[in-house]
This record gives structure tokens, sequence and C-alpha cells, in this order.
């Protein structure tokens, strides 16, 4: 058995087969590992970009429920403004025929005279009648009005300037003991904080469009009423007016 040389280095070998690996064009180990911290960078950018597209998005949503929202409100004024005529139309029909009844006879003169005198109605305002809409939908509006400056930041035709993707690394919106479950790699650590606050933002959003979607079904639903009791008021004064045409005839 022969000795060994003094010089002899045991990591000789490693390196000696490395070259030849690489020789016959196999990656070595330290290849491997900078492709492997590549594709863990490369995913966790991709993964950052997809949670970034999907907040976007989500502002995109609820800016939409939030002009929905405001539709609906004018559609209640409006239903609200039409009501309110449709009272009008039938108050000025009484009073029709009240005249109509003092024409046809003296004793519809004299009913109407002792009957008792309808209450005065008050002086027709130009103004838009006031409507509110149930609390639940003021209060989500409001909240999602809050996010639009984030929805013009998160979209890619509106952010601004200076708003850098890149900036992951304010030490104060992460705690000592949230900086020590990151990994320790400064690029990796940003992506893994930007996913994170993408994530969080992604919950919040989804919370404010459930708060818009129920605001919206208890609108729809109290409009749904006002429809259905303004059909009958219409159907109501349909009827009146034909009475009143019928009567106006016979004169």
């Amino acid at each position: 058995m022969s000795a060994l040389p003094r010089s002899y280095n045991p990591f000789a070998e490693d390196e000696e087969d490395d070259a030849a690996a690489a020789g016959r064009g196999v990656p070595s180990g330290a290849e491997r590992q900078r492709y492997l911290q590549q594709e863990v960078l490369r995913r966790s950018a991709a993964t950052a970009d997809s949670t970034s597209r999907s907040l976007s998005l989500l502002y995109e949503s609820e800016r939409i429920g939030v002009a929905a929202s405001e539709e609906l409100v004018r559609q209640g004024e409006a239903l609200k403004r039409t009501e309110q005529m449709v009272d009008k139309m039938d108050q000025d029909l009484k009073t029709s025929q009240k005249h109509i009844n003092s024409i046809k006879s003296v004793w519809g003169g004299l009913v109407n005279y002792f009957k008792a005198k309808p209450p005065e109605s008050k002086p027709e305002q130009n103004e838009a009648p006031e409507y509110y809409a149930n609390s639940k939908l003021k209060e989500a509006m409001m909240s999602s009005k809050e996010q639009e400056s984030k929805y013009q930041e998160s979209h890619p035709n509106l952010r601004r300037l200076d708003n850098s993707d890149n900036d992951f690394y304010n030490a104060d919106l992460v705690s000592s003991v949230q900086r020590d479950a990151y990994p320790k790699n400064q690029q990796l650590r940003a992506y893994h904080q930007k996913i994170d606050t993408n994530l969080d933002e992604m919950s919040s959003g989804l919370s404010r469009l459930k708060s818009l979607a129920l605001g919206l079904q208890t609108e729809i639903e109290e409009q749904d009423d006002m429809l259905d009791r303004l059909t009958r008021k219409v159907e109501t004064l349909d009827v009146n007016i034909k009475n009143t045409d019928r009567k106006v005839r016979q004169l």
C-alpha cells in the first residue's frame, strides 16, 4: 500500500470532477446552485407581478362597483321625483273633481261646501327631492372612494412616474419579527414583502367589494318596493282620470 504524499489535497479530486463535468457539458455544483437561485428569484418576481396585476383588477372592479352604486342612487332620486309628480297629479285630480261636482249640480256644490277641506299642499319646489341611499351602501361607497388613489397608482395607464415597483425596502412597514421571517437575500426578501403586501391589500379589497355588493342588494330591494308602490299609484290615477273624463263629457 503506497503512502499519500504530504502535499496531497483531498478537494483536488472534486475540482477535477467539476472540471471534467464542465468539459462534458454537465453543469457543476456551483452552476447548479446559481441556476436554482436565479430560478427562485424569477419565480418570486413572477408571483409579485401576478399579485400586482390581480390587485389592479380588484381596484378596477371596486371602481366599477362605486360607479354602479352612484348610478343606482341617481335612479332612486328619479323614482322619488316621479312618485312626487304622481302624488301631485292625484291631488290636482281631486281638486278638479270638486269643481266638476260644483258645476254639475247645486247639491254637489253644497256637498263640496260642507265637505272637509283637504290639507293644503306645500308650494312646489324646483329643487330636486332629497334621496338617501341605505346606510350600508353609503358606508361602502365612502370606504371604496378612499381607495381611488391606490387605483390610480396600480393602473398601468394612470400610474404616476414616482411610483416605483422596486420600492420594497421601507423598513417602517415591516417589524423586526416579520423581517426575521423573510429570506436573508435582499432581493428575494423584497419580492416576499411585496407579495405579502399585495395579498393583504387584496383581502381588504375583497372585503370592500362584499360590502358594496350587500349595499347594492339592499338598495335594489328598497327600490323594488318603491316601484311596486309607484305602480299601484299610477294604476289608481289612471282609473281616476278615466272617471273624471267621463264626468266632464256628461256635463
